[in-house]
């Protein structure tokens, strides 16, 4: 297991570099393939505990969403969010019995939790230059999105690593028995750590990079609680076999998926004039 983790962090480390850094369409294919995968693990998660979501419906609503995001317009994204809900409560009309609100309630849950969080991957890494950009070349999207990635890989790292050494108060032990509160104070401090070093060397205020740090140390971990909540009601142990060693697309970016909607909005309302 420790080896397959290994060769897949020694490939999909330099591949996540150039994406992100190259960005345009092959950022934007490679999050909507991603997106669209962890709708699939999603759906297959969901049917173990004998629900049905719309996955027709439920791809053509995160393929959408993630479309709007890609050309940057919010109003074209509540239009397809609207639209595509009331279909599926209408699905429950017309394939009555065999299409139940609870089919129609997990398809909804399924498309918010997969095409909002993914959509902002898009949206932030798509910023406008209306902000500086580091002496690196590096363009404002990209800028952030690594202290949204950065700043959650640090959080998980310091958690492990203050969890299993000083951990004792169990932090949801019903959701994650292995998770302590220690180890979330660890997270914190490692995710602030990290993106105070990051934000020096991209030439951030000392405040913004302070504050960023501590909303992902805060949000990355529930965003780890929510999937391992999710895979406790679907009765599984990782959401797929896509990355070796690491489960499924939703194991690998469930932090990543509440930290990068955090950045993008301490973003708007704070660094963009």
């Amino acid at each position: 297991m420790l080896a397959k983790r290994i060769a897949t962090a020694l490939v999909g480390i330099p591949v996540a570099v150039y994406v992100i850094n190259y960005g345009q369409w092959l950022f934007g294919l490679t999050v909507s393939f991603l997106a669209l995968a962890a709708w699939h693990e999603y759906c297959v998660m969901v049917e173990q505990n004998g629900i049905y979501p719309s996955k027709l419906l439920g791809l053509i609503g995160v393929a959408l969403v993630l479309g709007c995001a890609w050309v940057g317009n919010s109003q074209e994204t509540v239009t397809v969010l609207t639209l595509i809900s009331l279909i599926i409560l209408g699905k429950t009309v017309i394939s009555y019995g065999k299409f139940s609100l609870v089919d129609a309630a997990l398809t909804l849950l399924g498309l918010l939790y997969i095409a909002l969080p993914f959509s902002h991957l898009l949206l932030l890494r798509f910023l406008e230059p209306s902000l500086s950009s580091t002496s690196a070349g590096m363009t404002t999207g990209a800028m952030y999105l690594w202290i949204a990635f950065v700043g959650t890989w640090a959080s998980d790292t310091f958690a492990y690593l203050v969890g299993s050494k000083f951990g004792k108060a169990k932090l949801c032990p019903a959701i994650s028995p292995g998770k302590t509160r220690e180890g979330a104070i660890g997270g914190l401090f490692g995710s602030i750590f990290a993106v105070l070093i990051l934000g020096h060397f991209f030439h951030i205020a000392l405040i913004h990079s302070f504050f960023m740090g501590v909303f992902v140390g805060l949000v990355a971990p529930l965003g780890d609680l929510v999937e391992s909540s999710l895979k406790r009601y679907c009765c599984v142990k990782d959401s797929g076999r896509l990355l070796p060693g690491h489960g499924g697309v939703l194991d690998r970016f469930d932090s990543i998926m509440f930290a990068v909607p955090a950045v993008y909005y301490y973003v708007q309302f704070f660094l963009i004039r």
